[in-house]
């Protein structure tokens, strides 16, 4: 009877195996492209019909809130012997006052935390292309009065949105603003705020 002992083959590495040369080159290659894509997916700008429904909700507030200071005007103006000339031009103010009012609601919200009631609800936020935060008072203005354009002709200029890189529709590349999906994020600091004095 012999006394062969067969051969004993030694345990196998724990190390992980290195990756193969193409995905380490790969990896090494576009890290810029990497990280825009992690940013892409954190921060991404709202679509057509967030936008939408968001537009609507503010025209719910704003047209509600004219309504009722319109029935109040109304019911104190039945009240009193006012001549029908007079009567109509107090009805022309107060056209123009609730037209003062809507732009004013817009404005207001954009330039100060750029979210609106309605953004507000459906988390998003319009920004300054160039600092992402919230546009100055005048280029929230500017976006106002061109925001029209995008609806000449038949809504043409929203319908950009859907083939934007950044989703912007006509006014928003005139004004240089975008529209982001902010859910979950802080609010922002506008880029002009002046830091305060504690006494």
């Amino acid at each position: 009877m012999s006394d062969f002992v067969p051969p004993v083959e030694p345990p196998p590495s724990s190390a992980p195996a290195p990756p193969p040369p193409v995905a380490r080159a790969a990896a090494t290659a576009h890290p810029r492209l990497a990280a825009e894509a992690r940013t892409a997916s954190a921060s991404p700008y709202a679509g057509l019909a967030t936008r939408v429904l968001a537009f609507a909700a503010d025209a719910i507030v704003v047209n509600v809130v004219g309504w009722l200071v319109a029935g109040i005007v109304s019911l104190g103006l039945s009240l009193l012997d006012i001549p029908a000339g007079v009567e109509d031009t107090i009805l022309a103010i107060g056209s123009l006052c609730g037209l003062v009012w809507s732009g004013a609601y817009f404005v207001f919200f954009w330039s100060t935390t750029g979210q609106t009631p309605g953004n507000r609800l459906m988390r998003i936020r319009v920004l300054d292309a160039r600092t992402n935060a919230p546009p100055r008072a005048r280029r929230a203005l500017l976006r106002l009065i061109v925001l029209p354009l995008s609806a000449i002709p038949l809504c043409a200029g929203f319908l950009l949105i859907l083939v934007d890189k950044r989703r912007r529709a006509l006014h928003d590349r005139i004004a240089r603003t975008v529209v982001a999906d902010v859910a979950g994020e802080p609010e922002p600091v506008r880029s002009d705020a002046r830091p305060r004095r504690h006494r």
